[in-house]
């Protein structure tokens, strides 16, 4: 265990908590797993719960049940969330016994909606508590203003609390006073105080995500090399600075005589806890901020991508109390170049509020239309009829439910695909596209400001230069959404056919024409060679002020990113570096053309990250519909019948394509391989030898087609997958799966 990284964060004085609940983590006893290896307490918030009930068939028996018992999708929503968050206090209640109430805590949250009612607020967190009935759990409760006359209330109630969306020392400073406040209420009152446990919340990544956006708006106003340089050195540094002045004013407050005298009746710290760990910006590293900010008396919140990360490679050391210096000359830097960090906090704590309001609307939406689904006898949304092969498939899902297939895929166990060698480093690096949804999802907003401020210019087209991976998500959006009213319509360009290039250009005004260079190694000779073109025809209208109508898309450090820099392109979107081409459909390639398009990415991200939980590690191989698909595909390749079709539904037609370079350039590479079929005629049974499975995506519509037809003929003769989607926005599902 001495090599254990949560186990060295325990020996610094931190606790990990796991920033993920659902019903399927604790029954298939991964939570059990994940605190035996040092996981000491568990959060949980309304977009974790979306994402499992919309995700999974964990709750569907137990939906039925409500829905059953005339529950409305408020009490729907209780009645789950409090079953699991007991059933998780339960798992945690060693360690909040081993520790004495130090740790073992889980964390439920008052409704969003109360976040500026501080009486509504106080009576929903004293219902909850009572209702979980479980010393171990925590209320969170939103460090609003109204927040910080809560926790004082709750604390001398006797209600633990876990305060949330903290984003500035100032605010913090009166979170920290409210609780010290409480628990003197509490003495006052003649109760105890040593039973009492907070933490406070203090949001890191999402700082930098704001202020680096505003660095680099700045950086390209700016024509003065050493001022760009001052406010490249800035980027990434914000977060950590903050996060550390806030921990300076945490062992003030906490040393002091008012605090001693608490302490001297059994009183214990409020703990600061560094919530939003994730990094968002693929420049940084995938532990930055949980690495800087280890130190005595604090607790780290970790998803399951940032957690997998420290184990693999987390370097441990006492880092909060380093620099402070530096931290204080950071933000000195940063008010200097006209950055307000107590605007930036502001607008943070306002957007959380509304995004966690958001993620109740979206939760109680998900419930309803789950309740509908269960209830009107509509079929699985994806099946198969696979005749004499259904054997041979049933036996591979049960050999990758042996193998744990899917907790190795999360874990980017290499071994699953390679069992020695030089590709396992390389398979390991390429697993990023497992989480990329969720990163890209933090800077949504950014998204849709850059949207806005094209269309703002008076873009009426987008180009898009890239090759295969690059281009081939932009084109199927392209070719199923059309651009929205109001937005420019895309056009793809992916060869150097000299008439396709010329084709394209003659429909174009150049000037008011956003062109996109999109390339992960910034080398592909075919995207510079289009780049250059289009930079010098550009150039020859606009002169100086040609790089405004550029965009780069790419990976950290490469050629590209510096000539875009170089040739003062209007934005540079760096990617992870741990994505590859066919795999980066959710990534920036995909979705900065989709936002151009006028999409709603949010909801394609949706669809996505409930495709992601419906294909997480704790759900069994035969519920898993990534792993389901895998397995018939596999299973029947195995068996000679390696030529999968696909049969699309007209509207959703273009996937093919996507699907087609994914299966073609994926498989084969040790002999063994699948030849994906697409744009075919479907024929008739006999058309066909025994050597094809059919896989259908079919839109959902009210009425049979035509097609529908031709593929229950070839059910007949021919295994056959069915999957079904419900609108367009579903795609975002698929090419997670």
């Amino acid at each position: 265990m001495a090599d254990n990284p949560l186990v060295q964060l325990q020996q610094h004085g931190q606790s990990v908590w796991y920033d993920n609940i659902r019903r399927g983590l604790i029954a298939s006893g991964e939570l059990a797993v994940l605190i035996a290896d040092g996981v000491t307490g568990v959060t949980s918030n309304p977009t974790i719960f979306e994402r499992a009930i919309a995700g999974s068939r964990d709750y569907d028996e137990r939906l039925r049940a409500l829905v059953a018992e005339g529950k409305e999708v408020g009490e729907i929503f209780e009645a789950l969330a409090l079953e699991d968050i007991r059933a998780a206090a339960d798992l945690l209640r060693p360690v909040y016994d081993r520790t004495e109430g130090r740790d073992g805590y889980v964390s439920l949250e008052v409704s969003p909606g109360l976040a500026h009612d501080a009486s509504g607020t106080v009576e929903e967190g004293r219902r909850l508590f009572g209702a979980v009935g479980r010393p171990n759990v925590m209320i969170k409760v939103p460090a609003t203003a109204a927040g910080v006359r809560v926790i004082e209330e709750l604390i001398a109630g006797g209600v633990n609390v876990n305060v949330t969306l903290l984003f500035s020392v100032t605010r913090y400073e009166a979170v920290a006073n409210a609780y010290l406040a409480g628990l003197e209420q509490r003495l006052r009152e003649g109760n105890l105080v040593d039973q009492i446990a907070s933490v406070a919340s203090f949001f890191v990544s999402r700082v930098d995500s704001l202020v680096d956006r505003r660095l680099e708006a700045k950086s390209r106003e700016t024509r003065n090399e050493g001022e760009a340089r001052r406010l490249e050195w800035l980027r990434g540094k914000a977060a950590i600075a903050n996060a550390k002045m806030a921990y300076a004013r945490f062992r003030a407050i906490f040393s002091g005589p008012r605090w001693a005298a608490l302490e001297a009746r059994g009183a214990r710290v409020q703990r600061l806890l560094w919530a939003s760990t994730g990094t968002k910006d693929p420049a940084y590293s995938d532990v930055y901020y949980v690495e800087a900010l280890v130190g005595p008396d604090t607790v780290t919140t970790l998803p399951p991508a940032t957690l997998a990360a420290l184990r693999e490679h987390g370097a441990i050391h006492d880092a909060l109390a380093e620099d402070l210096p530096q931290a204080e000359a950071v933000l000195r830097e940063l008010a200097a170049v006209g950055i307000d960090l107590a605007q930036v906090t502001g607008q943070l704590e306002e957007e959380g509020v509304k995004a966690f309001a958001d993620s109740f609307r979206d939760l109680f939406a998900c419930i309803a239309g789950k309740r509908g689904l269960l209830t009107s006898g509509v079929r699985e949304r994806q099946a198969a009829v696979l005749h004499q092969d259904a054997v041979a498939v049933e036996a591979t899902l049960a050999d990758l439910e042996t193998r744990r297939a899917a907790a190795r895929i999360w874990s980017r166990d290499a071994s699953l695909w390679k069992s020695a060698g030089e590709h396992q480093a390389g398979i390991r690096k390429s697993l990023g596209w497992l989480t990329v949804a969720e990163m890209i999802r933090e800077h949504l907003a950014d998204l849709s400001e850059f949207a806005r401020e094209v269309t703002a210019a008076g873009v009426r087209d987008v180009l898009l230069l890239g090759m295969g991976g690059s281009s081939l998500c932009p084109d199927v959006l392209r070719l199923t959404f059309g651009a929205a009213p109001g937005f420019p319509r895309l056009h793809v360009l992916d060869t150097t056919d000299a008439a396709s290039i010329r084709a394209v250009e003659e429909t174009l005004d150049l000037p008011r024409t956003l062109v996109i260079v999109a390339s992960k190694s910034g080398t592909t000779p075919e995207i510079v060679a289009l780049h250059q073109y289009f930079f010098a025809r550009v150039q020859a209208i606009l002169g100086g002020r040609a790089g405004e109508q550029f965009v780069a898309i790419t990976d950290p450090g490469t050629p590209l990113a510096a000539i875009a820099r170089a040739q003062s392109f209007r934005r540079i979107f760096l990617n992870p570096p741990d994505i590859g081409g066919r795999y980066s459909a959710l990534s920036y390639f995909g979705l900065v053309p989709a936002v151009l398009l006028g999409l709603d990415v949010g909801k394609l991200l949706d669809r996505a990250e409930r495709m992601t939980h419906a294909c997480v590690s704790c759900v069994p191989t035969r519920e898993n519909p990534g792993l389901w698909l895998g397995g018939v595909l596999g299973a029947l390749a195995l068996r000679g019948r390696d030529k999968v079709t696909l049969v699309c539904s007209p509207e959703i037609a273009a996937f093919g394509y996507w699907v087609e370079q994914l299966i073609a350039e994926s498989t084969g590479k040790d002999g063994k391989g699948i030849l994906p079929v697409e744009g075919e005629e479907v024929a008739g049974p006999a058309g066909y030898g025994n050597d094809r499975l059919f896989v259908c995506l079919r839109l959902e519509r009210t009425r049979a087609t035509r097609l529908d037809a031709k593929v229950k003929a070839l059910e007949q003769a021919h295994p056959v997958v069915t999957i079904r989607l419900q609108d367009l926005y579903d795609l975002g599902g698929e090419f997670f799966r």
